[in-house]
């Protein structure tokens, strides 16, 4: 089995700082050893309505702004800004990637050419937005899974086989909660995703949003080709998604360990393997006749 691509989702969790921002690239680079990272591009006018926007935040303590809206603002990113993001990702030797959530930022993404764009859960039923994608960026989708019914999955996948995208498309199992316990992960959906979509899709990914790194071992060994986490300098940090991200130490010893499972997952090459030899010949007490 190929070693798992590891994604250290930073989302928003850079609290709209920049330097912050480079941190966390380096950091995921150099020490987590991750392949990729990825950071949300949202047009919040265009997904809020003028309601959403102007009402308070519903965990004030989260918020950066009186508003949802300014909440929202203050974390988000320019083109310019996501322009630089990704040159650092490229001076650490890591992939940069964006998830959006509208059709403006899959426009201002596409333009930055990146090799993945990622589509999240709560937007993978907009169609204009998967069609845009489809018809504009010559890189790979990633569309996560989470608060999808298996009707809605066939239906995003048959999208993209009509557009024959479908060899571009990496779909991940997700369970959308902050944080999910785990009795509602439900990893045997990968073994079903698979038997159904193998040979439909480019590959198979998992994207949790548990404690602890654990889970993500043995949804390599069911077959998860992607691996994705939020991460976080700091768990304690204010925002909705540090407490059910992975710090930098976690981020290191999931790559570590989802690739040690990856290079097991094999048959024996002979029937004794040459590390076995040595030790038959010193150990192995005379076989009986039989």
């Amino acid at each position: 089995m190929k070693a798992p691509i590891i994604v250290a989702e930073i989302g928003c969790n850079h609290k709209g700082d920049m330097a912050i921002a480079r941190e966390m690239i380096q950091t995921a680079a150099t020490y987590c050893k991750a392949d990729v990272v990825k950071f949300q591009k949202r047009c919040n006018r265009e997904l809020l309505t003028p309601e959403e926007y102007n009402a308070p935040h519903p965990h004030p303590e989260n918020s950066y702004g009186e508003t949802y809206g300014q909440h929202r603002e203050f974390l988000e990113f320019t083109l310019d800004q996501h322009r630089q993001l990704q040159q650092w990702c490229q001076e650490f030797g890591i992939e940069y990637s964006t998830s959006v959530w509208d059709l403006t930022s899959a426009k201002e993404i596409t333009s930055l050419n990146p090799k993945l764009i990622k589509i999240p859960s709560a937007c993978n039923l907009n169609k204009e937005l998967l069609g845009y994608l489809c018809d504009n960026f010559e890189g790979e989708i990633h569309v996560s899974f989470g608060m999808t019914t298996k009707a809605e999955e066939e239906q995003i996948i048959r999208f993209f086989e009509e557009k024959k995208r479908n060899q571009d498309l990496v779909i991940y199992n997700c369970t959308s909660g902050y944080p999910v316990p785990f009795e509602d992960i439900c990893l045997l959906e990968l073994k079903r995703m698979r038997e159904q979509y193998r040979d439909r899709v480019k590959a198979i990914g998992f994207s949790g949003h548990h404690l602890g790194i654990a889970v993500d071992s043995a949804a390599v060994a069911l077959g998860a080709e992607w691996i994705e986490r939020h991460y976080t300098l700091d768990r304690t940090w204010k925002g909705t998604d540090h407490a059910a991200s992975l710090e930098p130490d976690g981020v290191r010893k999931l790559a570590r360990d989802c690739r040690a499972v990856a290079k097991a997952l094999t048959y024996k090459r002979e029937e004794i393997l040459p590390i076995e030899d040595v030790q038959r010949k010193k150990l192995k007490q005379n076989q009986i006749k039989w």
